[in-house]
């Protein structure tokens, strides 16, 4: 099980990546959009291509930020209900879920991209917007972003597996499903209490 939490924690570290390269991306996309609509209106000018960049880049943030949304523990959840449930009875729904909800979709969503992908790539699909963009990065988003999800579906997996084999904590318990920013606020409220009760 060791191996298994070493190539889980690796794809984890992947996905951290990305998700800290896509928060980047939401500045970049704001500014475009920002400086986009100020030359609209300051000198009645404004670009297709500027225009498709923002789209292109509003996709890649949510495509490619989908598979550090699950090693975030950040998609839906219906917790009033899940709340009710042992950590074993949540483990497992979730092992349920990715392999038989998770991965079919994600293949799914791989298989059918993919063609248009390479299609647009080998006939250098244009926009057909006067000044727009090649269209196949924008395409290439969609089997990238569910091959990254699938991905951090396989190192949930492991990681349940091994809190339901008794190898590994809670993948699902409060402490493990913060944020790096609520982990910090709680540390930074431990010291203020610790500074307040010194005195």
């Amino acid at each position: 099980m060791s191996f298994l939490l070493n190539i889980s924690s690796g794809i984890d570290r992947l996905n951290q990546w990305v998700g800290k390269f896509t928060t980047w991306l939401i500045l970049i996309v704001t500014l475009i959009s920002a400086g986009n609509a100020i030359v609209r209106k300051a000198f009645n000018m404004s670009s297709n291509g500027l225009l498709e960049i923002q789209w292109y880049l509003f996709a890649a943030i949510f495509l490619l930020g989908a598979g550090y949304g699950f090693l975030k523990n950040s998609h839906v959840r219906i917790d009033f209900i899940s709340g009710m449930l042992t950590a074993r009875t949540r483990n497992w729904i979730d092992v349920g879920g990715i392999v038989l909800a998770l991965f079919p979709f994600c293949v799914l969503c791989i298989y059918l991209s993919w063609p248009l992908f390479v299609q647009a790539y080998n006939s250098g699909e244009m926009s057909s917007n006067a000044g727009g963009l090649i269209r196949w990065p924008v395409y290439a988003l969609v089997p990238l972003g569910f091959g990254l999800l699938m991905l951090q579906g396989v190192s949930e997996l492991i990681k349940r597996l091994s809190f339901l084999t008794g190898s590994g904590d809670d993948p699902l318990s409060s402490e493990n499903t913060m944020s790096d920013e609520e982990k910090e606020l709680l540390e930074l409220e431990k010291q203020a209490q610790q500074a307040l009760g010194a005195r």
